[in-house]
């Protein structure tokens, strides 16, 4: 059961991380002043790593589905840290910078 969970945990994460690239990705071109930011390059480079450690973890669970140990689980850790990472930056940007919020009836 719990295998068959993590494969489709990670293939859905793997999915759902494509989708956020593709949004973040036209959020950087089109915001005007978000690339100056490092936070949002930061951002951009943990959620994107993100996304191929969650491409490598379903890439793996496909496969090689008894090696979940330790290669699956490991894949799975990292990708805990670079989910704190990208969530991190992506709160100083709102938090700190404004990104995305409105301030006023003006923006």
């Amino acid at each position: 059961f719990w295998l068959r969970v993590g494969l489709w945990s990670s293939g859905l994460a793997f999915i759902a991380g494509i989708g956020a690239a593709l949004v973040g990705t036209v959020e950087l071109l089109a915001v005007p002043g978000i690339r100056a930011r490092a936070a949002s390059w930061a951002h951009g480079i943990a959620g994107m790593a993100l996304a191929t450690v969650a491409g490598a973890n379903w890439g793996l669970r496909l496969t090689m589905p008894d090696a979940v140990l330790p290669q699956g689980l490991t894949l799975s850790v990292i990708g805990v840290v670079l989910t704190g990472i990208a969530g991190w930056h992506g709160g100083k940007l709102i938090f700190d910078h404004g990104i995305g919020l409105m301030v006023s009836s003006k923006d």
